[in-house]
């Protein structure tokens, strides 16, 4: 999918941090389809956060210490606003045939 339509991840400031101090070991976040999180003695640690879903916030929804946070929503959609990605992803998805309507 399209998500950043050409921005490279790494310029898009989105993935979990984790407060240790809050971190209970629940190892829910672990359940990450991305495997953003490695597993320690101390919990778990963000070792691949570029590979984070843009948007997805799944891991602190469920998280039971309440322990992991992502940046501002607003700042996301900022970022979407001033790079035009919103179009961009738009053209890709009506080139690639996605915006199709079905009958």
């Amino acid at each position: 999918m399209p998500w950043f339509a050409g921005v490279k991840r790494e310029e898009i400031k989105w993935y979990p941090t984790i407060d240790p101090e809050k971190c209970v070991k629940c190892g829910m976040c672990m359940n990450c389809g991305k495997s953003v999180y490695d597993w320690t003695e101390n919990g778990a640690v963000v070792a691949r956060p570029h590979e984070c879903v843009i948007g997805c916030t799944t891991c602190a929804n469920l998280c039971l210490g309440n322990a992991i946070s992502f940046p501002d929503l607003k700042e996301l959609r900022e970022f979407y606003k001033k790079n035009n990605i919103w179009s961009k992803v738009k053209k890709v998805l009506e080139e690639g045939g996605k915006l199709l309507i079905k009958k």
